[in-house]
């Protein structure tokens, strides 16, 4: 018989599966904030990689508990906003982050190089 001490490897907390890709739930009427969800972690929406990303609260919960849940139809229209129409005509935009990361990039290798020529001309005047 195996007890806790013998194997310091066992644990009571389960295995979390969140690097395994997630398959997008089904498109279809009468959606649920679940399905919504489900849509965002399979990568559907362009949000994120195609992983399960485990929340603190499920997605509508706020809602459910103010008094207000959504409605099926107001999910279905939220999940096609987010999957075909807000990618039509290449609407992809970059973050504020993403489009200035190249300039941040060439001026540190700049940067780097620079370095590199004065750390070069100092040792070669001896």
């Amino acid at each position: 018989m195996s007890t806790r001490s013998d194997n310091p490897i066992q644990t009571d907390i389960p295995p979390t599966q969140t690097i395994k890709p997630m398959d997008a739930p089904p498109m279809n009427e009468g959606s649920t904030t679940a399905q919504l969800k489900g849509d965002i972690n399979s990568g559907r929406t362009g949000d994120k990689n195609e992983v399960f990303d485990p929340g603190l609260s499920p997605l509508g919960t706020d809602d459910e508990a103010g008094g207000n849940p959504m409605k099926p139809e107001q999910v279905d229209i939220a999940r096609h906003q987010e999957t075909s129409v807000r990618w039509q005509n290449g609407n992809g935009k970059d973050s504020y982050a993403h489009q200035h990361s190249r300039k941040a990039l060439a001026g540190y290798i700049g940067f780097i190089a620079l370095v590199l020529v004065l750390f070069i001309g100092a040792f070669s005047m001896f």
